[in-house]
């Protein structure tokens, strides 16, 4: 089994360690699986308020008093390894606040490599750990960091693992949120069957299925999270053939066709799929706390029969695989329990493999197959760029001469012209622009008792270098929705003073339901900068809230600027005054 993002909380949701509690008990024990993994992330490390995060040792005790109370650990293999959110907060591995190597079941830090042996050969299990040490506070540890050591030491646990049957990796990030040296990370588990992760919370539920495959044939499988959506998911190699099933908590019954397997999830590079066409019985797992009562399949529509109970949660039918040999079929088996609760399942498969193809979803594949750090630091330089080189390229060239009636975009162009000719807003802007790239954004206590400094490149603090991930992602938000909002504005303001408004005046002769608009879309965007103080206040501290060039002193400098912009005097902005008069009066 694998559980993920169980976020053990002191303040919010008192059902989630219930929950979890029972599914300890109560599900692990009707199910019976040999080995469960859960992913990270098993406590949530949040203040009160959500704002800050910390480690709380309450939340670990209730955690370990969970695995104690349940005895599951005495019940089949539990590892469990961190989160970022287990990390939140911890200036070294050492510290006393690294409850992870007190209380949880594992309690090793770093990546390691369990064979999980049976009767029928070995099985592979690698964890990536790519949680950062130290530990900054949120939202800063996002991403997952591997360096060449780490990087060195998967790859010899690749290379181990080689003499298994099977191959699983797994983790709390998924690849698309490592940043990882050369070769990169997909890279070393290409010989693994699959990898398997959480931490993306199904994108708020947007995305309740994340799943894709690499380019050697790799899955990449995103579970949902046990926090709010109560998750899990149980795999099975069958003649060693990977099947598995993402699941809903208290939903019984559960079943898994484990042959034949689904085609979409198959990898001829990975798995002996020549072994479907060959088989002589659909098989099917069905677990249920009541007695199985009926367990009925079909093939594209047509009912085959009933399967029949093996031994314990193993149902099988008889059945041709020869009269399925071309094309895709759908398979689908209904299980109903002695309590009435009936459950389908099903999926597409088929015999050949070279003549047909599936493939995953657009948006799952985009989320789990991209490199966002790389997309983050692309953006983030062209989006300054672009804002920088407007500024530029409005100083140095020459105005045109306003014609009668100028329209939109003529005006839009000439307050460009307006605002980067006049000094004090050109400089104002660029100084802001190259700051956002080079400047530290805020200096503050990333860890406690740790000062450190943000840029939009990465984090120092402990004496280390955190690569820049989130952090662009951040200046991207920042230079969209306010830094261009905030230039557009104070255009808009110069143009008007050219038109001979003050600032009582436009209220009156301009549209004023769009002069009312613009003002409050500004208002709203200096307002979230200004909440974005108060969140740097309640996250890095008081000394964060002083030392931001980026938060604090920006709120004070737009300010600023507004201002000047009402107040400049009109000699400064004469040449262009007198030129809209003579447009206006012509």
């Amino acid at each position: 089994l694998q559980v993920s993002d169980i976020h053990i909380s002191r303040f919010r949701d008192p059902k989630r360690a219930p929950d979890f509690e029972k599914f300890c008990s109560e599900t692990i024990d009707i199910i019976q699986p040999a080995l469960v993994l859960a992913t990270g992330d098993l406590t949530d490390a949040k203040t009160r308020d959500k704002l800050g995060s910390e480690q709380v040792e309450v939340e670990w005790k209730t955690y370990q008093s969970i695995l104690k109370r349940s005895r599951v650990m005495e019940k089949t293999k539990w590892i469990d390894i961190k989160g970022n959110h287990d990390s939140f907060n911890i200036p070294h591995l050492d510290s006393v606040r690294n409850y992870y190597r007190k209380y949880s079941a594992w309690r090793k830090d770093g990546s390691f490599h369990y064979i999980h042996t049976t009767s029928f050969g070995n099985y592979s299990f690698i964890c990536v750990d790519a949680t950062l040490s130290p530990g900054p506070k949120r939202p800063y540890n996002f991403f997952g960091i591997l360096n060449m050591s780490q990087m060195k030491e998967l790859s010899l646990m690749a290379t181990e693992s080689l003499r298994s049957n099977h191959t699983i990796w797994f983790g709390h990030f998924p690849t698309s949120t490592i940043i990882s040296p050369t070769p990169g990370i997909r890279t070393l588990m290409s010989s693994a069957t699959a990898y398997l992760c959480g931490h993306l919370h199904t994108m708020g539920g947007l995305m309740p299925v994340l799943h894709s495959q690499h380019r050697g044939g790799t899955l990449e499988l995103e579970l949902g999270d046990w926090m709010d959506n109560r998750r899990y998911r149980i795999l099975v190699f069958d003649h060693d053939l990977l099947s598995f099933a993402d699941l809903n908590f208290e939903e019984w019954p559960v079943v898994l066709i484990t042959n034949p397997k689904s085609f979409l999830y198959s990898s001829s590079a990975h798995e002996p799929l020549v072994k479907i066409i060959y088989s002589t019985h659909i098989r099917i797992l069905a677990f249920s706390p009541s007695v199985i009562i009926s367990v009925k399949v079909y093939i594209d529509g047509v009912h085959l029969g009933k399967a029949h109970q093996v031994s314990g949660p193993l149902y099988v039918l008889q059945w041709s695989p020869q009269n399925y040999s071309e094309g895709f079929h759908h398979i689908d088996v209904t299980v109903q329990d002695a309590s009435g609760r009936i459950s389908t399942q099903g999926h597409i498969f088929a015999m050949e493999e070279e003549n047909l193809s599936l493939r995953f979803g657009f948006w799952p594949s985009v989320i789990l197959l991209t490199d966002h750090y790389v997309l983050a630091r692309v953006l983030f330089g062209l989006i300054v760029l672009i804002q920088i080189a407007l500024l530029v390229i409005f100083r140095y060239l020459q105005k045109p001469a306003l014609k009668e009636k100028p329209g939109l975009l003529t005006l839009t162009l000439y307050s460009l012209h307006v605002f980067s000719k006049t000094n004090t807003f050109y400089y104002s802007i660029l100084v802001l622009n190259l700051y956002t790239i080079l400047g530290p954004w805020f200096v503050g206590e990333l860890i406690d008792g740790q000062v450190g400094a943000c840029f939009s490149f990465g984090v120092f603090v402990g004496g280390s270098f955190l690569q820049g991930s989130l952090t662009f992602v951040v200046g991207i938000l920042q230079i969209l929705f306010f830094n261009l909002p905030l230039m557009a504005y104070l255009c808009w303001c110069l143009l008007l003073r050219c038109q001979g408004h003050s600032f009582r005046s436009h209220i009156h002769h301009v549209r004023h339901l769009m002069a009312m608009l613009v003002h409050l879309a500004m208002a709203l965007l200096l307002a979230w900068q200004v909440y974005s103080c108060y969140f740097l206040l309640r996250t890095y501290g008081t000394l964060a809230f002083f030392l931001s060039p980026m938060r604090t002193w920006l709120v004070a400098l737009t300010s600023a600027l507004i201002y000047k912009t009402w107040t400049l005097k009109s000699s400064e902005l004469r040449t262009y005054i007198v030129e809209m008069k003579n447009c206006q009066s012509s």
